[in-house]
């Protein structure tokens, strides 16, 4: 026993100041969250003790799941989701594999992909707000008024005021801050990939397309997969880039971080709490995988 604690015990009250702000701060949270998500508490007057709450279990989750302002919510962020990774993962993949090649004044491109990743997303949305303007013709300003002058006039549109797709309009400077991160993982791939099984494949005689098609695309699967992970969960918790785009009001840009917004703002504590506990189950289901299969090849 003495033996175990002497092994054990360093290492742990090394840790345990981290494990306690984590188990306090972000475990039980959670709790108290899901706690408050099975309550009653729709007012102020309940919130402040003023009047009592009582327990519901999982009503709250089953009025949300539901409601059809919350199913065009989630709809929304289905969406804005599959735009977001799409559009991420074929800019930052061929930005990649053009830098992948030599070519003169390659640090300067890559500076200017990755530079829309230093803005924040409140900055570039108060621009893209402007940019994706839903005038048309004579009131016309942003990116419609360019279509107006360049002759493309069938290009215009009203952007995110679309009821039915205007998310994925959203979805456009979202693509744009953050393809440069994607193409420095993917870059990053292509640069530790052994320049021997580049001449290895040379030396059979494969063809460039053979070589990337049969060789080097293959090694990058674990950084696509990352780069999967890391986007998705970040789009499933999109927030600030609408709001800086949209309002909270605005049912066409609806999605349940701005749900939970709106419900907390109304002192539906219980509500935005059934939301924000929705959002994490969401986000575990994408990212829990993937630790598993993390940890699995580790060992």
């Amino acid at each position: 026993m003495t033996h175990t604690l002497k092994r054990v015990g360093p290492p742990l009250l090394l840790l345990a100041p981290s494990l306690v702000l984590v188990g306090v701060f972000v475990y039980g949270l959670i709790a108290v969250n899901f706690g408050t998500s099975t309550t009653d508490i729709h007012t102020a007057a309940q919130t402040t003790g003023q009047e009592p709450s009582t327990t519901v279990w999982f009503d709250n989750y089953l009025d949300l799941l539901g409601n059809d302002a919350f199913q065009h919510s989630l709809r929304n962020l289905l969406l804005y989701t599959l735009v977001f990774l799409a559009g991420t993962m074929v800019m930052g993949f061929l930005w990649a594999w053009l830098l992948e090649r030599p070519i003169r004044g390659e640090g300067i491109f890559r500076s200017i992909y990755l530079f829309p990743m230093a803005v924040s997303f409140v900055a570039s949305g108060v621009v893209w707000r402007w940019l994706l303007n839903s005038g048309q013709d004579e009131s016309a300003t942003g990116l419609n008024r360019l279509f107006q002058m360049t002759g493309l006039d069938f290009l215009q549109n009203n952007w995110w005021n679309n009821v039915d797709y205007g998310i994925t309009a959203i979805a456009i400077p979202a693509i744009w801050q953050l393809s440069g991160y994607v193409m420095a993982l993917f870059l990053a791939g292509f640069r530790g990939i052994p320049d021997e099984l580049r001449e290895a494949a040379r030396m059979d005689g494969a063809t460039t397309w053979q070589l990337y098609r049969h060789v080097l695309f293959p090694q990058l699967s674990p950084v696509a997969l990352s780069a999967l992970i890391i986007i998705g969960h970040m789009s499933l918790k999109s927030f600030d880039l609408i709001m800086s785009i949209s309002k909270p009001a605005n049912y066409q840009t609806k999605v349940p971080a701005v749900d939970m917004y709106v419900f907390k703002s109304s002192f539906d504590y219980a509500n935005a709490a059934a939301v924000g506990s929705i959002l994490l189950v969401l986000v575990a289901v994408v990212v829990v995988p993937y630790l598993v299969r993390t940890n699995r090849r580790e060992r």
